[in-house]
């Protein structure tokens, strides 16, 4: 049972309070909707997640394979001079997008260098073909690690906007709506009370003037 408002147990007050239970009322349900709109969208989202992390891991492992494969063939100093200088600067722009009142991040890389150039940072003679896998599996993921950037930064958003809408829902539905109830139910029966108390006093009247 809901703990009852301290109000005036009046006609006026009665009707006001119907009115805020109406508000409350509707606002729950919108408040309900959004919240399972939202937990359909983040787990689609989660499942993208899971699927993007084990993709990124799995191409990131073999590059580092073949990383490794290239150093143990070339010599330390080689490798370092082979990559020390890329062959064009990336830069990274944000924007936002909007989901169900969540402001998501959209990520996008901004590639600046010369139109056809080659993604390898070096000439062919003192390198191997496993450098060069190494490379173009990096070059080739980078896309899909700013993907998973994106996407799991937009789960974080999205279940903080849940547990929001939760407590709010949560509020309305086990301390607002109930207080409002109880309130509306106890002026109701105080009302009553003294409707039947003057119509007693009504009938007394009329029984005396009669005499």
């Amino acid at each position: 049972m809901g703990m009852k408002l301290n109000v005036n147990p009046t006609r006026m007050e009665l009707t006001r309070l119907k009115k805020r239970l109406k508000v409350a009322s509707r606002g729950h349900k919108l408040l309900k909707d959004k919240q399972d709109e939202l937990m359909k969208k983040f787990i689609e989202l989660i499942k993208k997640n899971n699927e993007l992390r084990q993709n990124v891991e799995r191409e990131l492992t073999e590059s580092l394979k073949n990383f490794m494969m290239a150093k143990a063939v070339m010599s330390t100093e080689s490798l370092e001079e082979a990559i020390i200088m890329p062959t064009e600067k990336i830069s990274l722009n944000i924007s936002k997008k909007n989901i169900m009142s969540v402001n998501v991040p959209v990520m996008e890389f901004v590639r600046e260098g010369k139109e056809g150039a080659s993604i390898y940072p070096y000439g062919y003679a003192t390198t191997t073909g496993e450098l060069d896998s190494a490379i173009k599996k990096l070059y080739d993921i980078m896309p899909h690690l700013l993907e998973l950037a994106e996407v799991e930064k937009s789960c974080q958003l999205m279940a903080d906007e849940i547990e929001k809408t939760r407590r709010r829902v949560n509020a309305l539905e086990y301390v607002m709506i109930p207080q409002l109830q109880e309130t509306i139910k106890y002026i109701t029966m105080k009302l009553d009370e003294n409707e039947r108390g003057t119509l007693t006093r009504l009938m007394k009247v009329k029984t005396m003037i009669q005499k």
